[in-house]
C-alpha cells in the first residue's frame, strides 16, 4: 500500500493531486505485511482515552498531538482546537474556529498555533483557547507552527518560509524558496531552537536561517537530484529535521539521512535512504522509517546499520518515537507497535484508532500519547 501523494506544482493552488496506488494501479502494489503473532514482551498500560474531533477526517494534512506543561493539545480537520489534561484526558477547553485547519498545533510562549488550507495561521491563547490573531501567508499550510524569541515560525506549502510577530502576526520576515516541477504533498516542520530555524525545502535543501531577521546563516544539500525524469529527480525534505545538541538530523526522499553541524552546516556522516515518514533520536541511536516502512536503527556517531525491522513492510508507519528502551511507530490500521531499540523485533502492539494512525506518537513526561486519524487520542506508560 503506497500513502505517498505526488503533487505537481502547476496544480497545487487548485489543490489537485495524484496519489500512485490509491485507485489507478492498485494491482502492481505491494500489500501491507500481514501482523504476526507476538509474545508480549512488556505490558502499555493505558492510562486514559477519548475522542477530540473528526482527526484527520481522510485528508492527507499534518494534525499533530502536541504536549505543552500540563495540556495535551489537538486539532481537527473542521476546525476544533481542544486543549486535555496531560495527565486525565479531561477536556480543560475547546475552541470551534471554523476554519479548515491543515496543520498543528504548535505551542509556546502562551500561545497554540494552527495553520488553514487557505493560507492562514491563528494564534490561541494557551490558557481558555480564545483566538488571539489571525494572519494571511502565501499558500497552504502543511507544516506545524513554531515559536522561539517572539516570532512564529510558519512554512508553506508553495516553499516560503515566514517570521510573524508572536503578539499580533505582522510579518516580520520572508524566505522564499522557489517549488520543484513535481513534488511530494507535505512540508517538513521546521526545527527552532536558540534563535535558529531549520527548514528543508522539496529541493532537497536544507537551510539555516536567523529566527529574528530572517537571514540565512547557510543552506546545504541532504540529497541531490538524480534521473531523468522528474519523479526520479524527487528529493523532498518532507521528514522534520531533528536537533540534537549542536547536529541537526535530517532524511529526504530518494535521497540519504545526513548529520549536519548547526554551527556552520558541515556535513558528518551520510546514509543513501528513502523517507517521507522521518526519524527519532536518542542518546545513542537514529531510528528511521524508510519509504516502505522498514525501521532502521543507526549509530549516532557514525550512521552504520545497528538493526533493521522488516516485519512492518508497506504498512504507513510514521516516524519512529524513542520511548525509554523502545522505539514506537503507528500503521495505517490504527496499531501502535513498539520494539526494542536494541535489536528492533517488536515487544508490544495495541489498537488505538481503527481509522489508522498518521501522527508521530509524542512522548513526554513518561507517557506516550498516540493520535488516531479519526480523532482518537490516548495516553499509554510501560506497567511497571
Amino acid at each position: 500500500m503506497n500513502r505517498l501523494v505526488l503533487l505537481l506544482t502547476a496544480f497545487l493552488l487548485a489543490g489537485c493531486s495524484l496519489i500512485p496506488g490509491m485507485g489507478d494501479d492498485d494491482d502492481n502494489a505491494e500489500p501491507p505485511a500481514e501482523l504476526e503473532d507476538i509474545s508480549s514482551e512488556v505490558v502499555l498500560k493505558k492510562l486514559w482515552s477519548t475522542r477530540a474531533g473528526v482527526g484527520y477526517d481522510e485528508q492527507f494534512v499534518k494534525l499533530v498531538p502536541a504536549v505543552e506543561g500540563p495540556y495535551v493539545l489537538l486539532a481537527d480537520r473542521k476546525g476544533r482546537v481542544t486543549a486535555l489534561s496531560a495527565e486525565s484526558g479531561k477536556q480543560l477547553w475547546q475552541t470551534k474556529t471554523d476554519k479548515l485547519l491543515s496543520a498543528g498545533p504548535g505551542a509556546g510562549e502562551e500561545l497554540v498555533l494552527v495553520g488553514t488550507s487557505d493560507a492562514e495561521v491563528l494564534a490561541l491563547s494557551l490558557l481558555d483557547g480564545s483566538v488571539i490573531w489571525e494572519a494571511k501567508v502565501t499558500s497552504e499550510v502543511l507544516s506545524v507552527p513554531q515559536i522561539d524569541r517572539g516570532v512564529v515560525v510558519v512554512q508553506t506549502a508553495d516553499g516560503n518560509v515566514a517570521g510573524l510577530s508572536a503578539v499580533d502576526g505582522s510579518q516580520l520576515w520572508i524566505y522564499d524558496r522557489s517549488v520543484p516541477a513535481l513534488t511530494l504533498r507535505g512540508t517538513s516542520t521546521p526545527a527552532v531552537e536558540h534563535g535558529i530555524v531549520l527548514a528543508g525545502f522539496a529541493s532537497g535543501k536544507l537551510a539555516a536561517i536567523s529566527t529574528e531577521k530572517g537571514f540565512v546563516a547557510w543552506e546545504t544539500s541532504v540529497a541531490i537530484p538524480k534521473g531523468r525524469s522528474e519523479l526520479d529527480r524527487m528529493v523532498d525534505v518532507d521528514a522534520d529535521p531533528v536537533i540534537v545538541g549542536t547536529a541537526v538530523y535530517v532524511v529526504s526522499y530518494q535521497g540519504r539521512v545526513v548529520v549536519i553541524d548547526i554551527q556552520n552546516g558541515n556535513l558528518g556522516w551520510t546514509r543513501d535512504m528513502s523517507s517521507f515518514a522521518g526519524l527519532g533520536v536518542d542518546f545513542a541511536q537514529v531510528y528511521v522509517t524508510d519509504q516502505e516502512s522498514n525501521v532502521w536503527a543507526l549509530t549516532r556517531d557514525s550512521g552504520d546499520s545497528v538493526w533493521k525491522q522488516d516485519k512492518l513492510f508497506n504498512r504507513a508507519l510514521t516516524a519512529p518515537e524513542p520511548y525509554s528502551n523502545y522505539v514506537a511507530v503507528g500503521d495505517f490500521e490504527g496499531y501502535l507497535h513498539l520494539l526494542s531499540r536494541y535489536d528492533g523485533h517488536i515487544v508490544a502492539r495495541t489498537r488505538v484508532d481503527s481509522d489508522g494512525i498518521s501522527a508521530r506518537p509524542v512522548y513526554a513526561n513518561n507517557v506516550l500519547y498516540v493520535y488516531g486519524n479519526g480523532g482518537t487520542i490516548a495516553a499509554y506508560a510501560l506497567e511497571k
